[in-house]
C-alpha cells in the first residue's frame, strides 16, 4: 500500500484509530477494523510499540491482535532515528529484503516511512506468547545456541551479494561512513564516561581511548566477505518460543562482515565466565551453519573477525545512551554491552588486530 493510499502516517500512537487502520489493513482482510485499545510494550529506545487489540466486522475477520510500531513520542529519541534513519531502515527491510532472506521475523502487514514528516509506522504479526530475551541478565549459553541458526538463516542467502550493494539506502562501509561515524563516537565517548562516572571498567575505559584515532580506518574498510547484517542482534530484540526464535527490529539492518552480529550477539548476551568457556564452540557452530547452507568461508577468518566483531557492541552501547531519550533500563543496559563487549575485546587480544589492520 502506498503512503498516498492512506492519506498520512501516524505521527504517534494515538493516531492509530480505527478508521485509519481499516484502511491500512484492507490487504489482509475483507473485513473492516471497527474497534482499537491498545497498551504499550517493550523497551523499545527509538520507536514506540504498541499491542493493538482489534474489532472486526465481520467478527474474527482478521487477527485479533497485531503489533504496531511508531515513531517515538519523545523528541530526543526522534532525532536520534533521523540521524541513524532508523525509521528509514526498518520498513526498507520489511518492504525489500525480508523475503530476501530464510530469517524468522515477524510478517509484515504495512511498513511505510515518511520522508517528509519524518513519521513512520510498522504493522507485524503479533508473536505471543513468545516471550523476549532480557538483555540485563543474559541468557544461557543453551539459548545463545538457539538463535545462531537465525544468524545463519539471515547471512547466509545475501553472501557476498554484489546486488545488496546497489540498495541505495543501505549503509555499507566507506571512507566517509567511517569519518563521519569516528567524529561522531569522538564526541560521545568522553560525555558517556563523564555521565557513568566510576561505572564504565577503567580497562575498558583505556581500551576505548587507544582505539579512538584509529576508528577511521577500522571502520572504512573492515575485511570481506560482507553480508546483510541485523546490527543489533541481542536478547531485548528476540522472541523465544516452542519453534525457536523469532527476530525483531530491523531499524540497524545494514551491509557488513557477518562475525560483527555473531560478536556483538554473544558479548552482550553472556556473561563474561559464560562467554570465555562457551564462545568458541558457539563461533565453530555458527561456521558449521554457514557451510551447510553452502558458504565457503575459511574458518581463521571467521574466528579473526569474531575476535574483533565487539567493536561494534562496544560503539553501539555508549553513542545510542547518549544519543536517545534516557531511561533507567536503558541506561542499565548500555553501561552493561559497553562493559562486556570491552572485556570481550580485551579478552580475545582485539586491539592488536585491529589496529595493526
Amino acid at each position: 500500500m502506498a503512503l498516498r493510499d492512506l492519506g498520512s502516517v501516524p505521527h504517534g500512537a494515538g493516531d492509530l484509530t480505527a478508521p485509519w487502520l481499516r484502511t491500512a489493513l484492507a490487504n489482509v482482510s475483507e473485513g473492516a477494523v471497527v474497534a482499537v485499545t491498545a497498551e504499550p510494550i517493550g523497551n523499545g529506545m527509538v520507536a514506540d510499540s504498541l499491542r493493538l487489540h482489534l474489532t472486526w466486522d465481520p467478527p474474527a475477520a482478521g487477527p485479533g491482535s497485531i503489533i504496531a510500531k511508531v515513531a517515538s513520542s519523545r523528541e530526543e529519541s526522534r532525532q536520534a532515528a533521523a540521524m541513524t534513519r532508523t525509521y528509514l531502515l526498518e520498513a526498507g527491510f520489511y518492504n525489500e529484503l525480508a523475503s530476501t532472506v530464510d530469517v524468522r521475523c515477524p510478517t509484515s502487514y504495512l511498513s511505510i516511512y515518511d520522508p517528509a514528516s519524518g513519521d513512520y509506522v510498522v504493522l507485524l504479526q503479533d508473536m505471543a506468547p513468545a516471550v523476549t530475551g532480557d538483555q540485563l541478565t543474559g541468557c544461557s549459553v543453551d539459548e545463545a545456541a538457539a538463535a545462531l541458526p537465525q544468524l545463519a538463516a539471515l547471512h547466509a542467502p545475501r553472501w557476498s551479494d554484489p546486488s545488496l550493494e546497489r540498495v541505495d539506502w543501505l549503509e555499507r562501509p566507506s571512507a566517509e561512513v567511517g569519518e563521519g561515524y569516528s567524529g561522531l563516537f569522538a564526541s560521545l565517548w568522553p560525555g558517556f564516561v563523564e555521565r557513568f562516572d566510576r561505572r564504565v571498567d577503567s580497562d575498558v575505559v583505556a581500551l576505548m581511548d587507544g582505539l579512538l584515532r584509529h576508528l577511521p580506518r577500522i571502520l572504512a574498510a573492515p575485511p570481506r566477505p560482507w553480508t546483510l547484517l541485523h546490527g543489533d542482534f541481542r536478547l531485548d530484540n528476540l522472541l523465544f518460543d516452542d519453534a525457536g526464535v523469532v527476530v525483531l527490529d530491523w531499524q540497524t539492518v545494514r551491509i557488513g562482515p557477518a562475525m560483527n552480529d555473531i560478536a556483538y550477539f554473544l558479548g552482550a548476551s553472556l556473561l563474561r565466565e559464560q562467554r570465555i568457556e562457551a564462545e568458541h564452540e558457539l563461533v565453530a557452530e555458527y561456521h558449521g551453519l554457514l557451510r551447510a547452507r553452502g558458504v565457503d568461508y575459511d574458518w581463521d577468518e571467521c574466528w579473526a573477525g569474531y575476535r574483533t566483531g565487539g567493536l561494534g557492541g562496544l560503539l553501539m552501547g555508549f553513542a545510542a545512551a547518549m544519543l536517545v531519550a534516557p531511561t533507567d533500563r536503558g541506561d542499565e543496559m548500555f553501561l552493561a554491552m559497553v562493559n562486556r563487549h570491552g572485556a570481550q575485546l580485551l579478552d580475545l587480544g582485539a586491539e592488536a588486530l585491529l589496529t595493526e589492520r
